[in-house]
């Protein structure tokens, strides 16, 4: 299997596009560490999921927002798997607030999530490839809104601006020892973060209208994990 012997960190592996890697991977024959903040049934459940997907897996409780978190994420790989291959920068939320309204707390908040977990995630797991030597990969889950403005998200969108210029920079920084780091920009997917809009008929009328397919995407892993190996293979050719 393409993934054989490999060891993936995923944030907020638990759940939406997080929980779709997972799986995927493990069908690749991955190991896997999925970390999470609540809903610890799920994570176990997911275990389950991937051990018989033919991979291996643990769950480690960690905040994305504090560097101890990240770093615990980046030990468990190791001590359980032996190394570490690669870190999806998958953890985000939102608050759906305008600049007129977001408070320093929402900002803090969002920002500490999806940028600042990106980024000291980043860190931890490069000086994890640097230690063990043959290089790895980084995977940032952005968001179209890296680009395109959201009215009534800035927080969110500034967040996401962010983390496209972590992954150029970073690339140009690490690039020299074998690490790549990868940025994927997904439009709306059908997840818990769009929760109230898919609970809104015309929201999502307004939002399908604007989408070329016209409908939200899926979370779902695809048969044999074709796209996961797909983006692996390439990311290998990819400096």
């Amino acid at each position: 299997m393409l993934l054989s012997g490999k060891t993936i960190v995923v944030t907020g592996g638990n759940s939406g596009i997080g929980e779709a890697i997972v799986v995927a991977a493990a069908a690749e024959g991955a190991n896997v560490v999925i970390d999470y903040i609540v809903h610890p049934e799920e994570t176990a459940s997911l275990v389950k999921k991937v051990e018989a997907a033919g991979g291996r897996a643990v769950g480690v409780q960690a905040d994305v927002t504090q560097a101890a978190g990240l770093e615990a994420m980046v030990t468990a790989a190791v001590e359980n798997f032996g190394r570490l291959d690669a870190l999806v920068n998958n953890a985000g939320m939102e608050t759906r607030t305008s600049i007129l309204d977001t408070t320093e707390e929402q900002y803090e908040k969002v920002l500490d999530v999806n940028l600042k977990s990106a980024f000291f995630g980043t860190q931890f797991a490069a000086k994890q490839f640097i230690a063990q030597g043959g290089g790895g990969i980084v995977l940032n889950i952005s968001s179209v809104h890296e680009d395109w403005p959201m009215p009534g998200n800035t927080a969110y969108c500034v967040s996401k601006g962010g983390m496209r210029m972590l992954t150029r920079t970073a690339g140009v920084e690490l690039g020299p020892h074998g690490i790549r780091v990868v940025n994927i920009g997904p439009g709306a997917v059908a997840t818990p973060i769009n929760t109230s809009t898919m609970n809104d008929p015309a929201k999502m009328k307004a939002l399908d209208d604007a989408i070329p397919l016209g409908r939200m995407a899926q979370p779902r892993a695809p048969a044999k994990s074709l796209r996961w190996s797909r983006w692996w293979r390439h990311a290998e050719t990819c400096g």
